[in-house]
């Protein structure tokens, strides 16, 4: 539910003014010192301290127009004429960010901006993290996606700060950590995989189905080759390689953290076959 023009906002708290008003006065990535004069007058809201740094400008103009009306009603407008996805159609990215910097601060005040461009209340954040993850994309995503928990247990930090490429390391290490624990070795990589699925079809330690047809070991085949490659074009680079030289993108991100998944969902149904 959206807010209405006749929806009472209470008056938000000095900080989160601040707060908000660096988001959209940033000087790298905000709105132009223009924009700003033209989205207070478009807003009815006088602008006492014209010229001055953009962020200030704004949080001048909010808490000024806040103390003499004791609402908060003005900002709610300022952030929904600002944020009018019809305004980004050429920079999507742009409004990405913007909107999750500024979802990061809403929501301690009980709000949140949609992708609509429209502010509605929510429960409240009481910590960070809370705030983060809900801005946070892909974090939204996997578990949209019903991601298995073990991968977002190992890179929830890394999710929360957006930082890809690690993020995808830590799952990675997750399947590492599971092979060992249901077989019981403390290899790594291929020769972990090796050693716990067999080369030879005939005794492995570990089997994700029973083994008794052909089917059943092409499938063992297929998820030791899974594996094999998961590390070989994933985990090996990520630990060899310098972050800068590893363009992860958000994309990228979400569909290996979705195979990863996968995997994980399949370790889940492993059989352990000997000692």
């Amino acid at each position: 539910m959206s807010i209405t023009v006749k929806s009472r906002i209470h008056p938000f708290p000095a900080e989160r003014l601040e707060a908000i008003s660096k988001v959209l006065g940033d000087t790298g990535s905000g709105l132009t010192g223009t924009q700003i004069d033209q989205f207070l007058l478009n807003c009815r809201i006088p602008n006492p301290t014209p010229g001055i740094t953009k962020w200030q400008r704004l949080y001048n103009a909010f808490i000024e127009f806040q103390n003499e009306h004791q609402l908060g009603n003005h900002v709610i407008v300022f952030i929904s004429r600002a944020m009018d996805p019809a305004r980004y159609v050429s920079e999507p990215n742009v409004f990405r960010s913007r909107r999750d910097q500024l979802n990061s601060v809403l929501a301690f005040c009980g709000y949140m901006l949609g992708e609509d461009g429209k502010v509605r209340p929510v429960l409240a954040a009481r910590t960070i993290d809370q705030a983060l993850e809900r801005a946070n994309r892909l974090h939204a995503a996997l578990i949209q996606r019903s991601v298995h928990a073990d991968v977002l247990a190992f890179c929830k930090s890394e999710l929360l700060e957006e930082n890809y490429f690690h993020a995808v390391f830590e799952a990675m290490k997750s399947i590492t950590t599971k092979i060992r624990l249901l077989s019981g070795l403390s290899g790594d990589g291929c020769d972990l995989v090796h050693d716990a699925f067999g080369q030879k079809f005939g005794d492995p330690l570990l089997a994700i189905s029973p083994l008794k047809t052909e089917t059943h070991r092409g499938e063992q085949r297929g998820f030791m080759n899974l594996l094999k490659g998961l590390y070989g074009t994933i985990r090996n680079p990520l630990a060899h390689d310098p972050k800068v030289e590893w363009d992860m993108t958000e994309q990228d991100a979400l569909d290996i953290l979705t195979m990863i998944s996968l995997v994980h969902r399949k370790l889940d149904q492993a059989y352990r076959l000997r000692t």
